[in-house]
């Protein structure tokens, strides 16, 4: 095994895991994280049955399952609140592993200590950003800028820039990448403390997709001992924006006239928009598939490498693949420089697919096939607007493409359901 100085950028989740899985590979990295100290920001993350499962190899899901939620059913409703469609999640559907729904900051500071206790509390240095990247053919020097203002520069044999959709690293690598496009979307993101709702773990599809689309899972029962669950809730619609800001506040008052034809029996919407203990605003930035993440000794990981709309909790999801490959890549290749290039080779094609297909709408299009069907108007009889089985074949299809497919589809078992 090379014995390798490794640098990554970033404590958040994509970051952490990575060194999470170099340790366990015996490697040993030093993390530069620009803020002075990790608070547990963020609202939700959907995390797929892979991504439990990386979980799972690092010895960590039965801590994680103690501040998530499992994921039993996922139901689709058009914006009168008419059920489309409905398929199982996790377990339930047929999967080895779980579907869990966390909120990001409570996940995040999960990892945080993992690593502090795992790896020693100096391995993540606070208030340090990296500006840039320099290197030759022994190694790569960092500048880096300190929480004081002042900077200084840090020799590495590999850097990992984890640094989210802001890398530094990726507008020096890919500087004609350096300035995204807005969409036209913003997505309004926020939580409420509420009475679980059906099974205590479904997620819910809801709207007209032309006019506004709201996602709404639970992140966590019993919340700071109140017995309600926080509640995490999202909804796209179109808005005049710019800043791309993940903490950038907002209000519901925009949104609430969307849902004023929305009756879901078990679920009041609007009440659960106007009781919202935050709302953030996030405008769905477009960038552009890279053709390459790795410079030499330096590559890119997560969001760095890969920004996609936050759609299906992929994002995050396949940032802990990354962090599993590039591990394993610098853990049995000699050369870093054709490690790296081998962890390029196994990821960025398969990703650079799936944040193509994120722009689209994946599988919630049966939201808008079903609106166009009955122009937007109450329907009688769902299987006459959008038969099962073909709403199945679209789910199948979206499964398949981020690399979980349907238990039982391949056989031609019907796996989505109508209650």
């Amino acid at each position: 095994m090379p014995d390798l100085d490794i640098a990554i950028a970033g404590a958040g989740p994509g970051g952490l895991m990575t060194a999470l899985r170099l340790h366990q590979q015996g490697l040993r990295p030093v993390i530069y994280e620009a803020v002075p100290e990790l608070r547990p920001l963020g609202v939700g993350i959907d995390v797929k049955v892979y991504a439990t499962r990386e979980l799972d190899e690092l010895g960590l899901l039965e801590e994680f399952r103690t501040i998530s939620v499992d994921a039993r059913e996922s139901l689709f409703f058009s914006r009168h609140g008419q059920e489309i469609y409905a398929e199982l999640c996790g377990v339930h559907m047929g999967y080895l592993y779980e579907q869990r729904f966390v909120h990001r900051g409570y996940f995040q500071m999960f990892l945080y200590d993992k690593v502090i206790e795992r790896l020693g509390a100096d391995v993540v240095v606070p208030g340090t950003r990296v500006l840039r990247y320099d290197q030759d053919d022994a190694g790569v020097t960092l500048t880096l800028r300190h929480a004081d203002g002042t900077t200084s520069e840090a020799r590495h044999d590999v850097f990992i820039a984890a640094d989210g959709i802001k890398s530094a690293a990726r507008r020096q690598m890919h500087p004609e990448s350096a300035d995204p496009t807005y969409s036209g979307i913003t997505m309004w993101r926020g939580t409420t403390l509420m009475k679980p709702f059906k099974t205590g773990g479904t997620i819910l599809h809801i709207g007209d997709p032309r006019r506004s689309s709201m996602i709404v899972y639970p992140l966590l029962d019993n919340f700071e001992g109140t017995g309600l669950t926080l509640v995490n809730w999202v909804v796209e619609a179109t808005r005049e924006e710019s800043v791309e800001d993940w903490n950038q506040r907002g209000t519901v008052d925009e949104i609430l006239p969307y849902y004023d034809e929305c009756e879901i029996p078990f679920l009041d919407v609007r009440q659960m928009l106007r009781d919202a203990r935050e709302v953030y605003l996030f405008p769905l930035i477009r960038h552009e598939p890279l053709d390459s993440w790795c410079d030499g000794r330096v590559t890119l990981l997560g969001d760095a490498a890969h920004a996609m709309y936050p759609r299906g909790g992929n994002g995050a999801c396949q940032a802990l693949v990354d962090g599993r490959v590039i591990a394993e890549k610098l853990a049995t290749i000699d050369d870093p420089v054709a490690a790296l290039r081998a962890y390029e080779d196994e990821r960025r094609e398969a990703v650079n697919r799936i944040v193509m297909s994120h722009r689209g709408e994946g599988y919630e299009v049966i939201r808008r096939m079903v609106a166009e069907r009955t122009n937007g108007e109450r329907f009688d009889d769902i299987e006459q607007v959008l038969p099962l089985a073909e709403a199945d074949e679209i789910f199948s299809r979206y499964h398949r493409l981020v690399g979980q497919p349907r238990p039982g589809w391949e056989d031609g078992q019907a796996t989505g359901f109508r209650s």
